[in-house]
């Protein structure tokens, strides 16, 4: 098979992207002031170079340390104003047309001679052919100039961009001959769909750092550019990168989920989308405390081999008027820059239950963050697979439970005796102990009305129990053990009933019918 670096055959001229032409239009246009937010000022240079060149103007760049310089190779003078006051009276004078690039402008839109100087610049330009173009990392616009300007947001690079990157850095490696290339094509692709959704400088970085290690550039250095996707996660601030450590084989019970789960196990590949599939958009978890929720959401990016990701609602709600709908954004924006990926919203119920009432409570702040979360689960398009888990259905809003945002609502009950069970096998297992010298059907009759979390936690007091004897572990510590526990079932047994009369019309069950024959469920 032909590796990356080969020479490709001949293509026909294809269609920009939609973001340049947007852009295009926006000059044609004759728009005075276009805000682009993006982090990626080498790409967006060579861009605005190409588009420059299209429509016969110059390209200037202007930034605080350095002033105005002439971009995208052009030779000639340029204005000598490093003041942005100075700057904005410089583009005013300029005598052709041209697209001036102001970079990192934003700091200085908190001085309200700066904003007036603007404002005023972009009613001069009007009648002119210059556009200026505000370049930021975060979209900071005052009101005086919100109807002065457009905003693009500039995509993250597409697979034939980072394709065309790995094109030449495999040249330059093969002339220099200073490692070995190792890639078919199927490689390629599978280390480009492990840089999608990093910048074309994180993705260079990557690729740099895979021939750094070993000398050679080959499919085993996916997991080294997976790597640089959890730095991406881990300056967000805003959301936390899981390594996938589950599988659906260390959740016990749930035989109806798992079943719904392993049938949508490839809706993420490209024969899934051949065949007409859309890409599933995800699960709402309700039930019981401390039966399997979160070891699920672990155990389906285990399963899926996709990165899981956490959003913690507590960090979106910050102290800052307007922050909080940012910081949603945001996280939205990082977990769709490295998708496909699996994105888990541990007890939803907690950061949305002051949305009804948030006119009265926070200013609409929590209202605004919630109407925002759901307009993203209906319409979103990027494959995030959201599961998200509740254990109170009374703090959930309605408008959550409606068909579209979830693919499927499960509840998750108590273990029936045959899940318990298999519960005490797998930790058992886990603790290196063999489940066959133990007498887990009685166990199991023993621990009615446990949930998954509580039989975990009386195999590990048992094991505490024979360690402090300094003996082996055996039935009777089990037992012992069991028979000292509380569940939560019998402490709050009336809150669950309750439960389970609301899911029982509304949800779907995680679990199989449970057996009549004396093992059902408490």
């Amino acid at each position: 098979m032909a590796a990356p670096g080969d020479p490709a055959p001949a293509e026909p001229s294809r269609t920009p992207p939609r973001f340049v032409r947007e852009l295009d239009t926006l000059v044609r246009a004759r728009y005075p002031l276009v805000y682009l937010v993006t982090s990626e000022e080498l790409r967006v240079e060579a861009i605005l170079a190409d588009l420059a060149q299209s429509h016969g103007k110059a390209l200037l760049g202007w930034s605080a340390t350095k002033g105005f310089r002439r971009l995208g190779g052009a030779k000639g003078p340029a204005p000598e104003a490093q003041a942005p006051l100075d700057a904005l009276a410089a583009v005013e004078k300029l005598p052709e047309p041209s697209l001036v690039v102001l970079k990192d402008f934003h700091p200085y839109l908190q001085d309200p001679q700066v904003v007036r100087g603007l404002r005023e610049l972009a009613h001069a330009l009007k009648s002119t052919y210059t556009t200026v173009i505000l370049l930021s990392p975060t979209l900071v616009i005052p009101p005086e100039i919100e109807k002065e300007v457009s905003v693009l947001d500039v995509p993250l690079p597409t697979y034939r961009d980072l394709l065309e990157l790995l094109k030449e850095i495999v040249g330059v490696v093969r002339r220099s001959n200073r490692a070995k290339v190792e890639l078919t094509k199927d490689d390629a692709d599978q280390l480009i769909q492990a840089a999608l959704g990093l910048t074309l400088s994180e993705a260079e970085s990557a690729f740099a750092k895979a021939i750094a290690t070993d000398g050679r550039l080959s499919r085993d250095d996916v997991p080294l550019v997976l790597e640089e996707k959890r730095q991406v996660i881990r300056k967000s601030g805003l959301l936390e990168y899981f390594a996938p450590d589950a599988r659906l084989a260390d959740v016990g019970g749930l035989a109806a989920l798992k079943t719904w789960l392993e049938r949508r196990g490839a809706a993420f590949s490209e024969a899934a989308r051949r065949f007409g599939l859309p890409e599933p958009k995800g699960l709402l978890l309700l039930g019981v405390q401390g039966c399997g929720k979160s070891l699920t959401a672990k155990a389906v990016a285990a399963q899926w081999n996709l990165p899981l990701l956490r959003l913690d609602m507590g960090r979106i709600f910050s102290g800052l008027v307007g922050s909080s709908e940012e910081n949603l954004r945001k996280a939205i924006r990082v977990a769709e820059s490295v998708a496909p990926v699996v994105l888990w919203v541990d007890e939803i119920e907690k950061g949305l239950s002051g949305s009804q009432s948030s006119g009265t409570v926070d200013g609409g702040v929590s209202a605004r963050v919630f109407g925002s979360l759901l307009t993203w689960l209906q319409e979103k398009t990027a494959p995030v697979f959201v599961v998200a888990t509740a254990n109170r259905i009374e703090g959930l809003p309605p408008e959550l439970l409606r068909k579209g945002r979830f693919d499927e609502i499960f509840f998750i009950d108590l273990p029936a005796a045959p899940e318990r069970r298999e519960i005490f096998d797998i930790h058992l297992a886990k603790r290196r102990r063999e489940p066959a010298g133990f007498d887990t059907g009685a166990l199991a009759e023993r621990a009615h009305g446990f949930s998954g979390a509580e039989i975990e936690q009386a195999v590990v007091a048992a094991l505490y129990d024979a360690f402090a004897e300094r003996t082996e572990l055996s039935q009777a510590h089990l037992e012992r053990s069991v028979a000292e526990s509380l569940p939560l079932s019998t402490t709050m047994r009336e809150d669950i009933e309750r439960l389970r009369d609301w899911a029982r019309t509304r949800t779907r069950p995680a679990s199989t019918p449970a057996p009549a024959d004396g093992s059902s469920r408490p």
